[in-house]
């Protein structure tokens, strides 16, 4: 399996190859590289995509312990260095646009677009914070079931798929899931400093996001410098990219094919 030694962690990745320049997709919390699938499938080919699993998830093998997203864009720089690649398209889901935009911080050179899914720059307000406290410790106490029924719904709200992400739920120890939580907590603010970002930027964001409500979307159409678009995806929740990929894998192979 395609492991990469990156910063005291083995990073699980997958690449399509080629001759093309490089996308990385950076999955949200509580999912993995999988939710990439049918983006994926849509570039194969053209443009050399590489998913990973993030600390926390998947297939990644980490020490455990609680981490900064600071810490996962170094991870994504250092995967960078193991693949050979000098600079990339960075493509991020939630936590994965979180991660995005602090490697575009960190090293603007090695950056040379960003597509913004369901993301934002902010920290969390404290009612959601509370609600993600009591995801963490249900999920420690008592596993995936006991908070299913209404994550599954905020994340995803199409019940066809609910399933399948429940299977990689009861995949992964109870502690990890709920540790995975605690870190999306905490999340710092960026806001101040996405005037440094000047990357071609695409966002995307569902109407109907709970998490990350679509106002966040568009401060980071209104505030980065290189926003060239604000894609919003009409019925969709807080994972358009999966739930509503035939509205999404337009707009978002255009932007690659012209900024990548």
């Amino acid at each position: 399996m395609p492991y990469a030694p990156v910063n005291g962690q083995q990073l699980y990745f997958e690449d399509t190859g080629g001759d093309g320049p490089v996308v990385v997709f950076s999955h949200g919390n509580l999912m993995n590289r999988r939710m990439w699938s049918p983006q994926v499938e849509a570039l194969r080919g053209e443009l050399r995509c590489v998913v990973w699993d993030e600390r926390l998830h998947g297939r990644t093998k980490d020490g455990g312990a609680l981490h900064t997203y600071w810490d996962s864009a170094d991870d994504l720089l250092g995967l960078l260095d193991h693949l050979g690649v000098e600079r990339a398209a960075l493509v991020g889901h939630s936590q994965g646009g979180f991660l995005s935009l602090r490697a575009a911080l960190r090293a603007p050179e090695r950056v040379t677009a960003l597509v913004l899914i369901d993301s934002a720059a902010v920290a969390w307000p404290q009612e959601a914070l509370a609600q993600m406290s009591g995801i963490s410790e249900g999920f420690r106490a008592n596993g995936p079931d006991a908070v299913a029924p209404v994550l599954l719904d905020i994340l995803l709200g199409k019940p066809e798929i609910h399933e399948e992400w429940l299977r990689v739920w009861h995949e992964e120890p109870r502690e990890r899931l709920a540790d995975a939580v605690a870190v999306l907590m905490g999340v710092d603010n960026v806001f101040a400093r996405l005037g440094q970002i000047g990357q071609p930027t695409l966002i995307v964001h569902g109407e109907a996001d709970q998490p990350v409500p679509l106002p966040l979307g568009q401060m980071l159409r209104d505030n980065l410098p290189g926003a060239t678009d604000l894609i919003v995806v009409p019925g969709a929740g807080h994972t358009p990219s999966l739930t509503h990929p035939d509205q999404v894998n337009g707009p978002l192979t255009a932007f690659l094919h012209q900024h990548a």
